[in-house]
Parts: C-alpha cells; sequence; structure tokens
C-alpha cells in the first residue's frame, strides 16, 4: 500500500460518519440546554453513532462484511435499516421526555435522510460519508455561525479519502455532500418555521418577569413563515430572573 492509499484510508477513518455525528448532537444539545442539553447529546450520540457502529463491529466478526464502510449494497442497506430503527428509538425517547426541539428535529431529519439514502442505495452507491459530513458542517454553521463553514476542508479532505480508496467515483462523493447539505439546509428552514416566535431569545425576553416583580409585557406574536436568521432561532435556555 502506498504513501497516498495510507492515508486516504486514515481520513476515512478519522472522517467516519459516527465520529461526525457525535460532534453534531452534542455541540446541538448544548446549545440548546447548556449543561443538560450536553446529557440529551450524549444520549443521542448512543442512538445515532454508538449503537450503529457496535452493530457494524459484530457484522465484521460475524463475516457479514468485510469491513467498517460496508461497501457491498445488500449489507449496506441491512445497516441502513439498523440505523433508521436506531434513529427512530432515540427520537421517541427524547421527545417523549423534553428533548430540546433543535435535538430531536436534527434526529427527524436524520431519520428522513437515512430513508432518502437507502432508496438511492438500492440503484446507486452514493458516500454517505460525505452526506453525514456535508449535513454535520451545514447545521453546525446555521446554528453556531459562518464561520462553521470553514469544516467543509474536513468535508473535501473526506472525498478526496473516498475517491482514492476507490470506494466511491467522483460523481458518487459529490451527490453524496450535495444531498447532505441539501438536506440539513431544509430541515433547519423547516424547524425555523415550525417553531414559534415566543421560543426565540426575544420571545423568552418578553415573557421574563421584570425588575418589579410584574410580569413582563409580551405582545401577541403569529408565526412568520420565513426562517430566523441563523444564531437567533435556536438559543440556549435562560432563567427568568427573580423578583427582587
Amino acid at each position: 500500500m502506498g504513501t497516498r492509499q495510507a492515508w486516504a484510508r486514515r481520513c476515512t477513518y478519522w472522517l467516519e460518519p459516527k465520529n461526525w455525528l457525535i460532534v453534531t448532537v452534542v455541540a446541538l444539545g448544548w446549545h440548546a440546554d447548556g449543561r443538560a442539553g450536553l446529557l440529551w447529546g450524549l444520549l443521542a450520540a448512543l442512538f445515532t453513532a454508538v449503537l450503529p457502529t457496535l452493530f457494524i463491529t459484530v457484522g465484521i466478526r460475524g463475516g457479514r462484511w468485510s469491513d467498517r464502510n460496508v461497501g457491498a449494497r445488500r449489507p449496506r442497506l441491512v445497516v441502513l435499516a439498523f440505523i433508521a430503527v436506531s434513529v427512530a428509538t432515540g427520537l421517541i425517547l427524547l421527545a417523549l421526555f423534553g428533548a430540546p426541539r433543535l435535538l430531536t428535529g436534527y434526529l427527524s431529519f436524520m431519520l428522513a435522510s437515512v430513508a432518502v439514502l437507502a432508496l438511492v442505495t438500492v440503484m446507486w452507491k452514493i458516500s454517505i460519508h460525505c452526506a453525514v459530513a456535508s449535513g454535520s458542517v451545514t447545521i453546525l454553521a446555521l446554528t453556531f455561525g459562518p464561520l462553521v463553514l470553514g469544516g467543509y476542508v474536513l468535508v473535501g479532505l473526506l472525498c478526496w479519502s473516498r475517491v482514492a480508496v476507490r470506494d466511491h467515483t467522483v460523481a458518487q462523493v459529490v451527490a453524496g455532500t450535495v444531498l447532505g447539505a441539501g438536506a440539513a439546509g431544509l430541515a433547519y428552514a423547516l424547524l425555523a418555521w415550525l417553531t414559534p416566535v415566543t421560543g426565540t431569545r426575544i420571545g423568552r425576553q418578553q415573557d421574563s418577569i421584570t425588575a418589579s416583580g410584574q410580569p413582563a409585557w409580551a405582545a401577541p406574536t403569529t408565526r412568520s413563515a420565513s426562517p430566523t436568521p441563523p444564531g437567533h432561532l435556536f438559543q440556549p435556555r435562560r432563567p427568568a430572573p427573580q423578583p427582587g
């Protein structure tokens, strides 16, 4: 194995979907609800990343597939089916126990994305690695700000590695990247539309208690059809000030 191939395999391993998903759900949980959100994020990571990785590892040991990338079409569909069940289970638990909407919304988007990837995989070997990576960078950039878009350097590196190890063609990694980014952008816009204005930082300021001990007046609000600008829609929860 040449140096180029060796580095490509390292990049594929370092930037595999599991790592992207753990970083994404933990970051979204922290952004939505601080320390409590970190715990929600870790619970989401269990169902989106840890359990699917364990399933793949057990499959390798049992001889069902040869490596962590699961290149053959039928085994990939089996893995995607398990991921869908795992994510759906996590989503139900998070929704039942009151996890932040940003986190449950992300898992809903992920579940829909897995379904689309499975449909495409039946006909064509689209890059799941690149779809997850670009989707993660996009949703984090929309949440934390445009500086996160620098993460697309890593996405580009991952695209190169997937082609270099001959697991995908250029068209397959480009399609995965576009699908992941587009799905994440659509999911964020949908969450923005579905979230009432009172869920924003401005809305919570209006609902807080004034220093004089009287409830702060809040003007009636209506749901807007246009998304709230990134960085303002899903602000961390802050406790209302107590009467003096």
